[in-house]
């Protein structure tokens, strides 16, 4: 056990852990975090979409294109709820259509310059007043959905550096939460832990996912009432600003036993070899291909590929898209990543970032322990 965590863990307790521990942002009421400079960039490739359909304005009705193309403002009430509101861009100008019971908030706190507001009564339907307002020439967004993908692929520097503090808060909260666990803690307070967290960093837990020894069988495991038991996993993936950044993390109690010190050292090499095939230009088929032979190669199997999703292009989604066989998109510089190859009671996951000097990992914590695999730095289980 490293100091640094030892540490943390004479000061922290699982019960008692809260929010104040958390890195905080400012006091001040909250305003979206718009850059003008992204934004403007953000505009042209927009309007470069309407001039390729020939149409007069594009409606933006989703939450992962209303995050992107308005740079962080927040356009929900519910999580698991449609936005509240929609889009509108056009030559003259950008247009925001939302809920009266909402506008004001928007208009305080989220809304960047240059935006236009629409109210719209709360019994409303926003879409159809977008519309309305849009006239005939109207783009939807289902219709130029690959080309606003290919739009918001690369982050603009202000995005990519609100991202990476993101993925440094939320590795720090893995440590410190996971740092502070015993074997007899529950899933369930784990994921109470990791939620109060989140949400002190000014962020939304999209994803809370706990197994303790019992359970670690599953690829998915909600929370539960079983004690972790000699060793545990945890998965967190959070958004601020619009960005969602995923982190996977383990602890043990124990030494380990052989096997599964083995699996965990050859599922850190199947993704050390998605890494490699991770390049500027590369389509994802190819990525995927390699995911398939990187499994056998490692011992994993064939059809190993076929239990779990495997991630993909990361950002403004929890994968933008997820990865899936024929999927020609190409790799660009800057753009964001969530690899999680994962097999039978083990998974490796961080977010990262393409850019001219190789892949950076952006959920890093130092205190983490790691090893290096393939030039990277990657997260061993924790041993406190």
């Amino acid at each position: 056990m490293t100091q640094a965590i030892a540490a943390t863990r004479r000061a922290l307790d699982l019960a008692s852990v809260t929010g104040r521990n958390a890195p905080e942002r400012s006091a001040a009421a909250r305003t979206a975090p718009a850059n003008a400079a992204d934004r403007a960039i953000k505009r042209a490739r927009v309007l470069a979409i309407l001039d390729a359909h020939g149409a007069s304005a594009l409606l933006l009705s989703t939450q992962t294109s209303l995050t992107w193309y308005l740079d962080g403002s927040r356009v929900h009430v519910s999580l698991a709820g449609d936005p509240i509101a929609a889009g509108v861009v056009t030559h003259s100008g950008d247009h925001l259509f939302t809920f009266a019971n909402e506008a004001g908030r928007i208009a305080a706190e989220e809304l960047p310059a240059g935006v236009e507001l629409h109210e719209v009564p709360w019994y409303g339907n926003l879409q159809q007043a977008a519309m309305d307002f849009a006239g005939p020439s109207l783009v939807e967004e289902a219709a130029a959905a690959s080309e606003l993908r290919t739009a918001r692929q690369g982050l603009l520097p202000a995005e990519s550096a609100r991202y990476g503090q993101l993925g440094v808060d939320l590795a720090v909260v893995l440590t410190d939460v996971l740092s502070a666990t015993r074997p007899d803690n529950s899933e369930y307070a784990v994921v109470s832990q990791l939620a109060s967290r989140v949400v002190a960093l000014g962020a939304e837990p999209l994803v809370l996912l706990c197994n303790g020894a019992s359970r670690a069988s599953f690829r998915h495991p909600l929370a539960t009432h079983a004690p972790l038991g000699r060793r545990a996993m945890a998965v967190v993936c959070a958004r601020r600003d619009g960005l969602i950044a995923n982190i996977t993390r383990w602890v043990r109690f124990d030494a380990g036993i052989p096997g599964e010190r083995d699996a965990e050292t050859r599922i850190a090499a199947v993704e050390a070899d998605i890494f490699d095939a991770t390049t500027p230009g590369a389509q994802l088929s190819a990525v995927f291909t390699e995911i398939k032979a990187s499994y056998r190669r490692h011992g994993f199997g064939a059809d190993q590929w076929e239990k779990h999703h495997q991630g993909g292009p990361a950002g403004y989604a929890g994968r933008d898209p997820r990865v899936v066989p024929g999927l020609d998109d190409p790799i660009v510089l800057n753009q964001p990543f969530t690899w999680n190859p994962s097999g039978p009671g083990v998974k490796i996951e961080d977010t990262l970032q393409l850019r001219d000097s190789g892949l950076a990992i952006l959920t890093v914590d130092p205190r983490w322990p790691t090893t290096m695999v393939n030039g990277l730095a990657r997260p061993d289980t924790l041993q406190p």
